[in-house]
């Protein structure tokens, strides 16, 4: 037994060790093995991390969250804008069929009435897609009443071409807006807002009939030249006070929600699109043989 101890003692201090205290090392380190380990303290923020240490992952916030696209801001003015687009096109329907009454010639009549017709289609089509999206259309259509009654009462023409330059005028004037605008919805909206405001024929009807009464006496187009620049003067007024009282329609404009950070900026890009708009009547002016 001495000599067995001995003999342990030796090979454990010179070599790899008699089986016996191999057996009780092997049987030491399988105990130590399953010992649980101490939970590793959480480090703090500001704690630089060791090397090798993998990033911890941080908790996603709201901010972090992707946007849906379409929201209830972009709603709002997607609703903004078909209530207006509606109440112009039934405001456009009623200016027709005055003007039809007005006009000279039994032909002319005809061809204004049918025009009517068309802008009470596009009424339809407007206030069903309202419906669609949940909304009333007279109660879509209410907050822009006062303003393009304003225009009108502001802008009554004297007479049947004085009507026409109007009716070229202010509602080219207000397509180009309405093309501005459907550049920034969806792709149904903006096909609807397109097809709204296709020609129905009244241009060229306009400028055929302008041209014409110039060349009968060139006086005229000296009048109704001013007569359009007082239209696009006030046409311009008025659809920036709209869009200035419409949070949502000007957020929409502007690429932003209300309250967004950018939103100081939207007044400005508005302008800038009116400043685009005036060239286009710039053009228009031109085909009727006017001067702008």
């Amino acid at each position: 037994m001495y000599q067995c101890v001995l003999a342990c003692w030796w090979t454990n201090s010179h070599g790899p060790g008699c089986y016996a205290s191999r057996v009780t090392e092997a049987q030491r380190r399988n105990d130590v093995s399953r010992e649980p380990s101490p939970p590793e303290r959480p480090r703090e923020p500001d704690q630089p991390r060791e090397p090798g240490e993998p990033d911890q992952p941080r908790e996603k916030s709201e901010t972090d969250l992707p946007r849906e696209p379409g929201g209830p801001d972009q709603q709002s003015g997607i609703i903004d804008l078909l209530g207006l687009l509606a109440y112009a096109e039934l405001d456009a329907y009623f200016r027709l069929t005055d003007d039809a009454a007005l006009a000279p010639s039994l032909a002319d009549r005809a061809a204004l009435a049918g025009m009517a017709v068309a802008e009470f289609g596009h009424f339809r089509l407007l206030c069903d897609q309202l419906a669609v999206l949940g909304a009333q259309p007279d109660q879509a259509m209410l907050p822009f009443a006062p303003a393009l009654d304003a225009f009108h009462a502001r802008t009554t023409p004297a007479d049947w071409l004085e009507g026409l330059v109007k009716a070229y005028v202010g509602d080219g004037i207000a397509a180009d807006f309405y093309r501005a605008v459907a550049q920034l919805v969806d792709p149904q909206t903006r096909e609807l807002v397109l097809r709204v405001l296709a020609d129905t024929g009244h241009a060229e009807f306009v400028i055929a009939r302008v041209r014409a009464a110039i060349e009968a006496d060139p006086q005229v187009g000296g009048r109704l030249a001013l007569w359009a620049r007082r239209l696009v003067g006030e046409a311009l007024a008025q659809a920036y006070r709209v869009v200035a009282d419409r949070r949502s329609l000007a957020a929409l404009l502007a690429g932003a929600a209300p309250g967004e950070p950018g939103q100081t900026g939207q007044l400005g890009d508005i302008g800038r699109m009116f400043a685009r708009m005036t060239d286009a009547h710039a053009q228009r002016m031109a085909s009727l043989g006017l001067a702008s």
